[in-house]
């Protein structure tokens, strides 16, 4: 899939694609494509890979059950809010013969370590199979853009379905169970603004760094690795190892003012911000 060669190095942005140019993708910003009609053949998977809760697995054994992958960055906001809906779907359809794989690329510098990331899937308590494309061999071969990204293959292992961004979960769920042949009520949203159909205003860009100053978002966080403290409007933030860690929550969009002090031994990475509904 996609072109050829060896893609740039990670940009520290939620959800940029992997390119120089910096954050031109809204946080929430995604596209779902159906497959052509042409097949398009699942990758295979390199064989040195690490694997997380799994024995490595071969992408050609897979055939005759559905694959859904997600590129995934345990230190990225956006992909922490996919979690659920996916461990939802490896628990619901497992046994209807469902393979949900995540794949993990990391674009933060944290997050290119495979022991984070080995401690990071026992922190988030995932339970499906995980790879570490620790090369971004994966990466390339899918021609990925972004994170998070879902792919889901039919049981002859051609593409059926891709999304990139958070949501379309009403229809990633129907198209699984179109491909396993089943019906059944479909996972209720985590939260307001996964609704279907739902319009969000616009939250504050995304920041390199520490970011200090005026947002407006449903919730701000920051990537941040060390060990020590931050300071946010006044308020202690413990931080113990690698991550993206909340700073302010609202339950609706809000205009507000971030101050963010970054303590000793504490690195932060970006200010990323995320979508209440109005």
């Amino acid at each position: 899939m996609g072109e050829g060669g060896h893609a740039p190095v990670p940009g520290p942005y939620p959800h940029s694609a992997l390119t120089r140019q910096g954050p031109e993708v809204a946080l929430l910003a995604s596209g779902r494509v159906r497959a052509p009609p042409e097949a398009i053949p699942a990758p295979p998977f390199p064989r040195d890979l690490t694997w997380v809760n799994v024995a490595p697995l071969r992408m050609d054994q897979q055939r005759g059950r559905p694959v859904l992958v997600e590129f995934w960055d345990f230190c990225r906001v956006n992909s922490l809010r996919t979690l659920p809906y996916l461990s939802a779907w490896h628990e619901r359809y497992a046994g209807d013969g469902l393979r949900v794989i995540g794949i993990h690329t990391g674009g933060f510098a944290p997050a290119r370590d495979p022991d984070a990331v080995v401690a990071a899937v026992a922190r988030l308590e995932i339970s499906y199979p995980v790879v570490i494309d620790e090369r971004l061999e994966l990466w390339d071969f899918y021609g990925n853009e972004g994170w998070p990204a879902r792919y889901l293959w039919d049981t002859g292992g051609a593409l059926y379905s891709m999304h990139y961004g958070e949501g379309a979960y009403d229809e990633t769920e129907r198209e699984i169970q179109t491909l396993l042949g089943v019906e059944r009520e479909l996972v209720p949203p985590v939260r307001p603004e996964d609704a279907p159909g739902i319009l969000l205003p616009a939250q504050t860009a995304d920041q390199p760094g520490a970011y200090s100053g005026p947002y407006e978002a449903g919730a701000a966080w920051a990537v941040l690795e060390g060990r020590g403290e931050v300071r946010v409007n006044g308020r202690a933030i413990a931080v113990d190892g690698p991550g993206a860690y909340p700073l302010v929550e609202h339950e609706r969009h809000m205009r507000g003012l971030l101050e963010l002090e970054i303590g000793d031994g504490v690195t932060c990475h970006a200010t990323c911000f995320t979508p209440a509904p109005a």
